[in-house]
């Protein structure tokens, strides 16, 4: 996972441009790209509870883990911590306390995270209502690790565009696309062997659902033009009208810029092709 970020970074990062941290920035990729809440906001019987927007779920429950998307509105104890902690927490997955938070948490691509981008998404989340929603913490039947990789000490982005570059810091560190849709092994997301190639099963109120394959092979996305694709990515409806599951969050990617989703599918036309696993 992390040979995969730092691949991303000496290839894409340094032709970025400087940008300053902005609240209208981080409630772009917190409510749109980043999905937050796909995570984080309750889920009632009619959809997200919206009164406790980023106050926390369960996620995941299993004989391996009971994971939670703790709430990190300011009605938690996110609030104590500096505007730097909470970047690193989610940056790098350690809180201040030295703790790690495991997964599902996707800090392998979040250590991608440009340093404007992880500021912005801070800057908006301390401006959110505070939820009193509780939330406790998660338990792992393994141990994790001590950490993800080095400290981080500065990401900078691409250029914000159109580009196949642009696309990759979209679907890798902001939306995570590639950890859903990467083959796991007993050790995570096969990047290096089975990106985009698909196959992790997601369990939920829905029943199971499995994550497809996203390369330029035939068993992926060849035989869908650019603008169904993006019609599935903001929709969740196949060309022939099929409704695809949860837990893609849809409603989040539908409000994604026009420039940022052709971004997204031109750097997906670019995985190298590969089967079904």
């Amino acid at each position: 996972m992390q040979k995969l970020i730092i691949a991303i970074s000496a290839i894409s990062f340094p032709f970025a441009a400087m940008a300053e941290p902005s609240l209208e920035r981080g409630e772009y990729l917190v409510r749109g790209p980043a999905a937050c809440g796909n995570c984080h906001t309750p889920q009632g019987p009619n959809g997200p509870d919206m009164s406790n927007e980023l106050g926390g779920m369960m996620v995941e429950k299993n004989e391996m883990m009971e994971a939670w998307a703790v709430n990190i509105t300011p009605g938690s104890r996110v609030a104590d911590w500096s505007d730097e902690e909470l970047a690193r927490a989610i940056r790098e997955g350690i809180r201040p306390d030295g703790t790690v938070i495991g997964p599902p948490m996707p800090i392998g691509l979040y250590r991608g995270l440009s340093d404007d981008d992880v500021m912005s998404m801070v800057m908006f989340l301390r401006t959110m209502p505070a939820s009193g929603n509780e939330t406790p913490g998660s338990m792992y039947g393994f141990p994790l690790p001590p950490d993800y990789g080095p400290p981080i000490d500065t990401v900078s982005a691409p250029p914000q565009g159109a580009t196949v570059e642009y696309g990759a810091y979209l679907a890798g560190p902001v939306a995570h696309c590639t950890e859903c849709h990467t083959t796991f092994g007993p050790k995570g997301p096969m990047f290096e062997t089975h990106l985009g190639a698909g196959g992790f099963e997601f369990h939920g109120p829905w029943g199971v659902s499995v994550a497809p394959n996203i390369t330029s092979h035939e068993d992926g996305l060849v035989g869908y033009t650019d603008e169904e694709l993006k019609t599935m990515i903001v929709s969740g409806n196949r060309p022939d009208g099929t409704r695809m599951q949860p837990p893609m969050g849809y409603a989040y990617y539908a409000t994604m810029s026009p420039e940022d989703l052709e971004a997204i599918v031109m750097y997906l036309r670019t995985i190298p092709p590969l089967p079904d696993p």
